[in-house]
């Protein structure tokens, strides 16, 4: 067996010693929340990314320009790289690193508010559309909780169009919301705070009802898997973390997954990476 970009090649022998080779599509798709790529940098994570070896990298938190690092060493790696960083220095911004150069690369959402901080980012490959998301937090005040209120609406409306268009999504990134009580260490104490309020939670629930999968789930049914856990009260060491970032995958690719995880060991950052594989 070997492996191109998306493509596992499986030898094949006849009983007249001729090789033939089958392809299929295969795709390990990682998103991960890295709280500044420089920093991420700094502890490991091209050592990391070389080891865990995804097709397509979504990235989010990137608080940083192409400009101010050596994106060779991405290059080197065998990456294409699209970034698309927040207007405001140091801030929030996405990306997409992908070994096969995708078909078309789409910055934005076309909502100058939400462009501005760099939250979107899409690659489409053939009918197949993977995006990096970076969802608002409104644990800072009222006023952001307002604007991720907001911005989930608007995000709802954008992505019903998109569908009509692009109906095969992967929609990959840190949500900031935890979808259920199992989502979360504490969530009695919890019910009151950004990140699982009640409206906050009947939203995603909504927005997987009208047509996505929580890959995560769709394999693993377990307590205790979480995604991000805070600096404060040696949160990580003790495992009293929050699952608040996600692979939401159309319904109409439901049965082309094949593996969902969490990579907790990575520790480039304050989450850890998210994991799905599909046959594309």
């Amino acid at each position: 067996m070997r492996t191109n970009a998306f493509y596992t090649f499986v030898r094949i022998i006849n009983k007249n010693s001729q090789t033939y080779y089958i392809r299929f599509k295969m795709a390990k798709i990682i998103s991960y929340n890295l709280n500044g790529i420089r920093s991420a940098m700094s502890k490991g994570l091209m050592e990391w990314l070389k080891a865990a070896n995804p097709d397509v990298l979504c990235i989010q938190e990137l608080k940083a320009e192409p400009s101010q690092l050596d994106v060779s060493i991405f290059e080197n790696a065998g990456y294409h790289h699209f970034w698309y960083p927040a207007q405001k220095k140091g801030y929030s911004g996405v990306a997409i690193f992908s070994k096969q150069k995708p078909d078309h690369v789409e910055y934005g959402c076309g909502i100058a508010e939400y462009d501005f901080e760099g939250r979107v980012i899409r690659a489409d490959y053939g009918d197949i559309s993977i995006m990096s998301v970076y969802h608002p937090s409104g644990s800072s005040g009222e006023d952001r909780q307002e604007f991720k209120m907001k911005w989930l609406g608007d995000f709802q409306k954008y992505i019903d169009k998109l569908k009509q268009e692009r109906p095969k999504l992967i929609i990959c990134g840190d949500y900031n919301i935890c979808h259920q009580p199992i989502d979360i260490h504490n969530p009695k104490n919890n019910a009151n705070s950004s990140g699982f309020l009640p409206e906050e939670r009947t939203w995603i629930d909504t927005f997987m009802k009208n047509g996505f999968i929580d890959s995560f789930r769709h394999f693993n049914k377990e307590p205790h898997n979480y995604s991000w856990w805070s600096f404060r009260a040696n949160s990580r060491a003790k495992n009293l973390g929050w699952r608040i970032d996600y692979n939401l995958v159309s319904a109409n690719l439901e049965s082309k997954m094949k593996r969902a995880t969490i990579l907790a060991e990575a520790k480039h950052s304050d989450h850890c990476p998210v994991v799905l594989e599909i046959d594309l």
